[in-house]
């Protein structure tokens, strides 16, 4: 029997599911060197929520921390976890986009991936497979482990059957909510290696608390591979910690071989990254224990509290766990993974929330019930699909949501333009296009701020000072101004920061100093246009606002370059789309309460919205009109 190998998940789904994935790379580069010499099977480093929160939070290129990564761990394998047509992000994306992204992956350090569609649908799987394999890289298969009336031990292996038939090198159990217990675990991996024979590779959440008993298990029946974390990224909604397996498994025939030692050096590190950044250990309550009955995982778990308390509503979980379960049964038992654990939740946190069940949806819940997600494993609420999908269309059951999408590498690179230097930008932006736009214009901002001040300053004294933040300052007003060029003479420096494409300004004209120039820019700004939702404007009562049910980002239109929704003067019918408010990852449709005519659109274009913000004004149809005024 060979020992136990172990993949480490510390940098990636462990930091993900307690530290809600805002580990910077700056934690992590000192004791990679370390962890390199630990003989992990693999780290996990990449994929899942690292990609997009590094765009979103973290002011991070994700192909650059990558790339970095691998150059201090040469001797161990990097893993990553792919979403399958998803890849990391929260849709489908097309074959081509698909093929690509998996081999930068490959080309930028990843040689093992983990691909698991969140619905068990082996057609999401496929385009992924090919280009692993196409890659010559490690391609492990993942089943997304749920309990439910339809998810029994034949159709596990059923699917791991379709894993191999596309190439699979291992098989993983996912057991991203903890619910597996020993001796179920048990029975799996042996049917497992009786029926695929593959390598079977064990990741189990702790959450309730089963999960080093679990791997215990997994080990006794064959189990080749298991995730752990170090301790202070461990327990709670994290793995079990990797100090605690390889001490319960010495001086067995499934001892792990790793220096005890060593990995206590490399945990020390980690409580002092921990300790630094004011995180919370991983600890189950009695909430986490639950997971039997409400089947939350732990990232899950995270982000739902972080996300009720963004909502102001911290206080309201419990109500949220128990509504779970239900939204889970009326669409069909899916497993609650990435992405249908956010749209699942979000559900029920609308349903709480708004007190009205299923009176708001995300576009990602529609698309789900209307199968653009994939095939859901049991049938819905007749009810719910009628309320939900109203005369949308339904995808055929024969038809692969993935092969809908049809964008072409060449029309994306067409679209994001300069911007994007290199192919990973183009993909970057494939996947999460305002986040990339954002992130390379202002990136790209920089390099021409950095060559500007060196043209300017060629020509000054050595002792002259340049302070490089006053520029960075200088072309964020002349963006937001829209002046095409700002000069500024200081103690006998001359800097001029001109846009690209503007012409020079007149010499004549220097401004004052930075702070002048901050301050007419800030005059201009106080002197736009007064919102429209101001407190102080006058409206007729027969105006019925539409607020937020949550805090988020508000879209007037579906998509960038498309027509709004509404607009002022429109009819609208009851039910139908006003605005999107983008919060928890989702699209979330907000819809009239009755017929009317649209009076006011308050809010810009993605504005921050908070709970209870007003965005439109709406009159019923059927007002009467005021009564003429008498003398």
């Amino acid at each position: 029997m060979p020992r136990l190998q172990i993949m480490d998940t510390t940098i990636r789904d462990g930091q993900q599911s307690l530290w809600a994935t805002r580990m910077q790379i700056g934690d992590m580069l000192p004791i990679l060197p370390k962890m390199d010499r630990v003989g992990y099977w693999a780290i996990e480093a990449w994929g899942g929520a690292t990609f997009d929160t590094c765009l979103r939070f973290l002011d991070e290129n994700p192909w650059e921390r990558l790339r970095s990564i691998k150059a201090k761990t040469p001797n161990t394998p990097l893993s990553m976890l792919s979403r399958g047509q998803n890849l990391v992000g929260y849709k489908h994306y097309s074959r081509e986009i698909c093929n690509r992204f998996i081999k930068a992956a490959h080309r930028n350090g990843v040689e093992v991936f983990r691909v698991f569609d969140a619905l068990n649908d082996i057609r999401n799987v496929v385009d992924n497979a090919e280009a692993i394999k196409e890659s010559g890289a490690h391609f492990e298969g993942a089943i997304s482990y749920t309990m439910s009336p339809v998810h029994t031990l034949d159709s596990f292996l059923e699917y791991g059957q379709a894993m191999k038939d596309l190439g699979a090198d291992s098989i993983a159990i996912k057991d991203m909510a903890g619910m597996l217990t020993p001796y179920r675990t048990e029975r799996m991996v042996k049917a497992f290696n009786a029926e695929i024979g593959l390598p079977v590779h064990i990741h189990c959440h702790y959450v309730g608390g089963m999960a080093p008993a679990n791997i215990i298990k997994a080990a006794e029946a064959g189990a080749a591979i298991a995730d752990t974390a170090h301790a202070p990224l461990a327990f709670g909604n994290s793995h079990p910690a990797v100090e605690m397996i390889v001490a319960a498994l010495q001086e067995s025939r499934y001892d792990t071989g790793l220096d005890l030692d060593l990995l206590f050096e490399i945990a020390e590190y980690w409580e002092e990254v921990r300790k630094r950044g004011h995180y919370k250990r991983g600890v189950s309550s009695l909430i986490h224990m639950q997971v039997y009955s409400h089947q939350v995982p732990g990232g899950m778990m995270s982000n739902l509290v972080s996300q009720l308390e963004i909502q102001n509503a911290g206080d309201r979980l419990a109500e949220v766990m128990k509504e779970i379960p239900k939204v889970r049964a009326e669409v069909g038992y899916p497993p609650l993974v990435t992405p249908l654990s956010q749209i699942v939740g979000t559900q029920a946190v609308f349903n709480v929330l708004t007190g009205k069940r299923w009176s708001v949806v995300s576009k990602e819940m529609k698309d789900y019930i209307c199968g653009y997600y994939g095939k859901a494993p049991g049938p819905m609420d007749k009810e719910i699909v009628k309320k939900v999908v109203g005369d949308s269309e339904i995808l055929p059951p024969e038809v692969a949501p993935g092969s809908l999408v049809t964008t072409t590498y060449d029309e994306v690179a067409e679209e994001i333009g300069d911007l994007a230097k290199t192919e990973e930008d183009v993909l970057m932006y494939a996947l999460f296009p305002n986040e990339a736009r954002t992130y390379l214009s202002k990136h790209r901002t920089s390099e021409k701020v950095d060559f500007l001040l060196e043209q300017e300053s060629s020509g000054t004294k050595e002792d002259d000072y340049v302070d490089i933040n006053q520029i960075r300052e200088l072309v964020r007003v002349a963006e937001e101004s829209g002046v095409g060029e700002i000069v500024v003479e200081e103690e006998g420096t001359r800097i001029a920061v001109r846009m690209p494409g503007a012409a020079p300004a007149e010499a004549a004209a220097p401004a004052a100093a930075p702070v002048a120039a901050v301050a007419a820019a800030d005059q201009a700004a106080s002197q736009a246009p007064a919102s429209a939702a101001a407190d102080n404007v006058d409206r007729p009562a027969t105006w019925k606002p539409v607020i937020a049910p949550m805090v988020g980002t508000f879209y007037v239109a579906p998509g960038p370059n498309e027509p709004p929704f509404v607009q002022v003067g429109d009819e609208v019918a009851a039910n139908q789309t006003l605005c999107i408010v983008e919060a928890m990852k989702l699209m979330n449709e907000i819809g009239a309460d009755e017929m009317g005519t649209v009076r006011e659109v308050c809010l810009e274009d993605a504005s921050p919205v908070e709970f209870g913000t007003v965005m439109f004004y709406i009159e019923p149809l059927g007002t009467p009109a005021p009564a003429p005024e008498t003398a």
